[in-house]
């Protein structure tokens, strides 16, 4: 049997703790639809560069890598030459041994 007489609870009290559980929900729920945002915001660009429809290759190239840059983008090749190409024409610009 409990014999210990329990004090009443203060309904100020009860009033306060209701609003700081309310608050700190609240915070919870925006603080994780930030994170979500975030999330979509930030990886949304990672699909990866664009890339040319085509690009054509002398004959016998076959690519090992690809790279772009601002305007142009290379091939590296299995005979160890990099090809670059103009970015808008698709135009090849220069041809580089790599010895």
């Amino acid at each position: 049997m409990n014999d210990t007489p329990q004090s009443p609870v203060d309904a100020g009290t009860v009033k306060y703790l209701r609003i700081l559980v309310t608050v700190l929900s609240v915070t919870m729920i925006l603080g994780f639809i930030v994170i979500v945002v975030l999330f979509v915001i930030r990886f949304s660009d990672a699909f990866g560069p664009e890339l040319p429809d085509v690009i054509t290759l002398p004959d016998g190239s076959v690519p090992v890598a690809f790279t772009k840059g601002s305007d142009w983008y290379a091939v590296v090749t299995g005979d160890d030459r990099i090809l670059i190409f103009d970015l808008d024409s698709g135009e090849l610009r220069q041809t580089i041994a790599v010895e």
